[in-house]
């Protein structure tokens, strides 16, 4: 059984003061955008327990061809329609990029 690598994307991050549900609704969109592209396999956000705005936001891509393509097409699409994130965020996200085995993470390949 071949056991094939993914991408996996995790972003912690929070939205500016007084914009906190815009930047929850930004990050929504963008994450559900992601799961109608070939080459994502999973995308979603969690919010913090404490009511801070905090926000960690992971998506799962086939490989990292895929996650370039995919952030291109938001960049151009979603991003020019709404300004992008940056004029939301509370400050600078911390963002990682990791190898995981597909089987790990207990998701099915997409057909």
């Amino acid at each position: 059984m071949e056991i094939k690598n993914v991408l996996v994307e995790t972003v912690v991050c929070s939205g500016a003061k007084g914009k906190e549900a815009r930047f929850k609704r930004m990050l929504q969109a963008r994450q559900e955008f992601k799961r109608r592209q070939d080459g994502c396999l999973a995308a979603w956000i969690g919010q913090s327990i404490d009511g801070q705005g905090l926000f960690i936001v992971h998506s799962v891509f086939e490989d990292k061809k895929s996650w370039k393509r995919i952030s291109q097409k938001i960049a151009d699409s979603l991003d020019t329609k709404d300004g992008g994130l940056e004029g939301v965020f509370a400050g600078p996200p911390l963002v990682g990029m990791f190898e995981a085995s597909l089987d790990s993470l207990n998701l099915s390949e997409k057909e």
